[in-house]
């Protein structure tokens, strides 16, 4: 059912309208085949990009579309309600455009950034290594300093679009800056010593490739260099709290889609001489799902606007990572439950749907982080004075 959305602009409200119709002739039609499949939409990519919806929170300067993050996840969620993996991919790339933006020189803004986000070029993000996904400051892949810039070796983790990805932001440990010193790097897989993995066999997401990048003596030209060397660690941090509001945007459609072919199923199925959404047992479970989802949004809606006021949001941002992607695993699962064995059957998406949420509790940092997050932002606070 559609969205009643409370959006700031017409041209938001122009621009959701616009996403809905490219996402209902264009993906919804495609999603399972490509999933059962295992099939890499690049071709979908290269439509949203070229609508204007890969670039959609940079700035008009860069060829991006110069929207708030409040209506660039609104629209992240309405293409993850048709298809997670795309959605997903709409967020990673962004993800991996955010390191240039926010940190990149001058020049890297101008010669780089109006590719990146014009969507002519998908993007990646390499911070996970098999031993430090929960804890990047603990990664071993490396790049020395040589004269010309640096030389990387290692292997890069769980990177979503790897083997498809124009260029990479990738996180290695520079040791010339200290034992600990971690940077960012612009990589593109034209290198010598580039290389993609096989990619992963995974339970849900199967039309979003993941594979592990390997580098191989890895020569980087020094103009390659994002932000200052060393601070990197600082970047990826401050990039996953605006990941983290992308991965809650796509819980969110994704759970809109497991209630919306809930209560589809429960106005259509009787039982008893009724249907079964008028029994309360299965009325009641419905409720719950639709107060799932609506909190949800809420939450992830509260942190995006703090974003866009520039204050603080990362605390906000991990309750909606939180908040969001648990509430898509319990209403994927309560949908199944609904359908009955008709759910645990490929015949209805809520069984690819249930399967697709339980991935967005542990990447961009599992839930249990989350907590961890929101805990130490507790403790930090400053609490005031009761009464």
């Amino acid at each position: 059912m559609p969205v009643d959305r409370e959006l700031p602009t017409q041209e938001a409200a122009d621009l959701l309208a616009l996403t809905r119709e490219i996402a209902d002739a264009e993906l919804a039609p495609k999603a399972a085949q490509y999933e059962r499949e295992e099939r890499f939409p690049r071709e979908v990519f290269r439509l949203l990009g070229d609508a204007g919806l890969l670039g959609l929170p940079f700035g008009e300067d860069v060829g991006g579309g110069g929207q708030p993050y409040e209506v660039y996840l609104q629209v992240v969620e309405e293409l993850a309600a048709r298809w997670a993996s795309v959605a997903l991919g709409v967020s990673v790339h962004t993800l991996s455009c955010f390191p240039i933006d926010r940190f990149g020189t001058d020049a890297q803004r101008r010669d780089l950034l109006p590719e990146m986000v014009g969507g002519r070029l998908l993007g990646a993000y390499c911070l996970s290594e098999a031993h430090a996904g929960s804890d990047p400051a603990a990664m071993r892949a490396a790049a020395r300093a040589t004269d010309d810039g640096w030389v990387a070796s290692g292997e890069k983790a769980w990177v979503t679009h790897g083997g498809h990805a124009d260029f990479y932001s990738t996180f290695l440990r520079t040791p010339d800056d200290g034992e600990r010193a971690i940077s960012c790097l612009h990589l593109t897989p034209d290198l010598a010593g580039f290389s993609a993995a096989r990619p992963e066999e995974k339970m849900g997401l199967t039309g979003s490739t993941t594979a592990a990048i390997r580098l191989d003596d890895v020569p980087i030209p020094a103009d390659r260099l994002v932000g200052e060397r060393g601070r990197g660690l600082g970047i990826a941090l401050a990039a996953l709290d605006s990941g983290r509001l992308g991965v809650s945007a796509v819980a969110v459609g994704l759970a809109q889609s497991a209630l919306d072919v809930a209560v589809a199923y429960a106005r259509d199925r009787e039982a008893f001489g009724k249907r079964i959404v008028d029994h309360q047992g299965v009325a009641f479970l419905l409720a719950d799902m639709a107060a799932a989802v609506e909190s949800a949004r809420a939450t992830y809606l509260v942190a995006a606007r703090r974003r866009d006021a520039g204050k603080p949001y990362a605390r906000q941002a991990s309750i909606a990572k939180l908040v969001a992607t648990d509430a898509a695993m319990k209403v994927t699962t309560d949908a199944v439950q609904v359908l009955g064995g008709a759910g645990y059957t490929r015949e209805f998406p809520a069984e690819r749907y249930m399967r697709e949420a339980k991935v967005m509790q542990i990447f961009e940092g599992t839930n249990q982080i989350q907590r961890m997050v929101i805990g130490r932002h507790l403790a930090a606070e400053a609490v005031p004075p009761a009464g």
